[in-house]
């Protein structure tokens, strides 16, 4: 059954749980708390709608947090966004929310060389903290949503995240490129369970995807053949500093450089993916992009881009969007891969399309048509 809202209806607030405080993490907790009491037509930059259905930004309350960090584990939510390694600046007072950090499933979240210091700040795990029960917490503090925002390459330790999910009754935003929602087993669970999920990978409001997205659209819808082309990203903080390791880096290479190519009808050489860690830049992120095209009568042009951005905020906007979108699916009884969701907001969704396509059918969604 689809069930419509109208302008005035509130159905209360959204009970959020938060896997992994790093820096995407921060920068919703912040945004929450910065744009909390803004007008419904006072625009938000950085997200669809201040007001997406019945849920506005200020209607998100945070419930539970994982991490592994000792420097975070045991303290309120409001003080771990801005314990070491996050590097993001502060941007938004938050008061204490009264939500602990607790130890969540290590697995492979951790990879070796981000123990070793040689490379950067690193994490301290502490092996005498034992991992909670994810699902028992979930159930306890009736979570709606919980967003995965742990490390990439962090296969196992998501899908221990998802199976605590459907264990607990709670909708599932997967914000990293690993394989979730665009999995046909694991969104077939969650059709099952019934209960929406949304990801695979977090397609930032603006960042180095969605513009190299549109340009090869561009490019492609103009008649012009394109040869070659490439994305070099380069940033200071703990992703990247994670990502400098190839073996954990197979999916966000697949997620990254499919979000490109299902545009282009053609095959073409292409590389796209992090290619570096520069301590000093922080959570700035700077993206390199090149590509090679064929104009009319055979001759060669190309574009060379550079996009510089704070990397955690890009992110922070698509999911609070996400957040909002897999609770207004829950509340209609829709369950598994939201699709169209999924397809403007990630990178890796279960269906590729246009992103102006894709856009009509999130807002169709919203208004329940």
């Amino acid at each position: 059954m689809v069930v419509k809202f109208g302008p005035g209806d509130f159905v209360g607030k959204i009970r959020v749980a938060l896997a992994g405080v790093g820096n995407v993490a921060s920068a919703i907790v912040q945004g929450v708390f910065k744009y909390k009491d803004s007008p419904d037509d006072a625009p938000v930059p950085g997200l669809m709608h201040t007001r997406l259905g019945p849920y506005h930004i200020g209607d998100i309350e945070f419930v539970a947090a994982f991490d592994v960090d000792a420097r975070k584990v045991g303290k309120d939510l409001s003080e771990a966004i801005f314990s070491p390694p996050n590097v993001l600046p502060k941007f938004s007072d938050v008061p204490k929310l009264g939500v602990e950090v607790l130890k969540g499933p290590v697995l492979d979240g951790v990879a070796e060389h981000m123990r070793d210091f040689r490379y950067g700040e690193g994490f301290i795990v502490d092996e005498s903290q034992k991992s909670v029960d994810v699902a028992e917490v979930l159930r306890e503090v009736k979570a709606d949503v919980l967003v995965n925002a742990i490390p990439v390459g962090s296969r196992e330790a998501t899908r221990a995240y998802a199976e605590a999910c459907l264990n607990a009754g709670t909708g599932f935003v997967n914000g990293i490129p690993e394989f979730i929602v665009s999995d046909k087993e694991w969104g077939e669970k969650f059709r099952k369970a019934g209960l929406p999920a949304a990801g695979d990978d977090f397609k930032s409001q603006l960042g180095a995807t969605i513009l190299h997205r549109t340009i090869a659209n561009l490019v492609v819808e103009r008649g012009l053949k394109i040869y070659d082309t490439y994305q070099l990203n380069i940033g200071g903080d703990m992703d990247f500093l994670n990502m400098i390791e190839e073996s954990r880096l197979h999916s966000k290479r697949i997620s990254k450089t499919e979000a490109v190519t299902s545009l282009i009808p053609y095959e073409t050489r292409t590389r796209i993916g992090p290619s570096d860690y520069v301590p000093f830049l922080g959570n700035r992120k700077i993206m390199y992009m090149w590509m090679e095209f064929e104009q009319f009568g055979g001759f060669r042009a190309s574009i060379d881009v550079k996009l510089s951005v704070m990397d955690a905020p890009n992110a922070a906007g698509v999911a609070v969007d996400a957040i909002r979108a897999v609770k207004l699916a829950k509340d209609r009884g829709i369950a598994g891969p939201l699709v169209e969701v999924s397809a403007y907001l990630f990178k890796h969704p279960p269906v590729q399309m246009p992103d102006y396509k894709a856009r009509e059918l999130v807002e169709k969604f919203i208004r329940g048509e």
